[in-house]
């Protein structure tokens, strides 16, 4: 086992705690499932905890691999001292529709339960047609009382311990908050040193919503990624001065 232990940040009620630093898996092109595991087999041994997927990324089975392994291997006592985040994917963001897109979910991690379950995109496109990027034609506008109402069912079904969204703006979270019964615990975002969200993050402190970031390094790489983090300058100057990495200086 990691002699590294993460600290933890209580979201929703508070009752569950969530580790600072996680390790995403969406890369384009999608990685190969064995990429995935052996990634996450190594991780689990440096101290990470918190896993983020989705069925956008390809990666929910592989994941659930190296979760199995790790627990038999006795890299981790047991599920539960893992953090697990999935998604619902655009295509499923429809009523009657989103349970069961968690229990597939659940089905390819080998898991009984999610410790956060996202909306990945303020958005629907049609039912059953997973193909990325979206055709245009077949983007739909959300319902967001309805998608909204059967996320909170997965909670109270014990599938997700905690629900939120996932790259919504200050308008779209301000409407979830008007009809929801259960308020989302987390907005994650694209956030940086170069991108930094100050309106966002000002609401969801002011709600007690909790935010979390992905690319905070720029995703290098990706094509949504850009080069203007790690090779940042006043970054660079930052991090020299404090005797740290430019990554240690952007995920601070």
């Amino acid at each position: 086992m990691s002699s590294i232990t993460l600290p933890r940040l209580p979201i929703g009620s508070g009752h569950e705690l969530m580790p600072v630093l996680g390790l995403g898996t969406a890369a384009s092109p999608p990685p190969k499932p064995m990429v995935v595991k052996q990634t996450v087999l190594e991780a689990i041994k440096l101290g990470y905890r918190h896993f983020d997927t989705s069925p956008r990324y390809q990666t929910e089975e592989p994941l659930g691999e190296a979760m199995e392994e790790a627990v038999s291997l006795g890299l981790v006592r047991s599920r539960s001292e893992l953090f697990v985040t999935s998604k619902l994917w655009c295509a499923d963001a429809h009523g009657g529709l989103v349970v069961p897109a968690i229990h597939r979910s659940l089905k390819n991690l080998k898991l009984d339960y999610l410790d956060l379950y996202l909306i990945h995109w303020p958005v629907s496109s049609k039912p059953g047609k997973y193909k990325f990027p979206i055709e245009e034609d077949d983007f739909l506008p959300m319902d967001y009382e309805a998608v909204w109402s059967e996320i909170e069912e997965c909670q109270r079904l014990g599938l997700a311990k905690c629900i939120g969204v996932s790259n919504f703006s200050c308008k779209k979270l301000q409407h979830i908050l008007s009809i929801a019964k259960i308020p989302p615990s987390v907005n994650q975002v694209e956030m940086s040193p170069v991108w930094q969200q100050r309106k966002l993050r000002e609401l969801f402190k002011s709600k007690g919503i909790t935010i979390t970031a992905y690319s905070v390094l720029g995703s290098r790489g990706a094509f949504w990624g850009t080069h203007k983090v790690m090779e940042s300058d006043v970054l660079k100057e930052i991090a020299e001065a404090k005797g740290k990495t430019v990554a240690q200086v952007s995920m601070r």
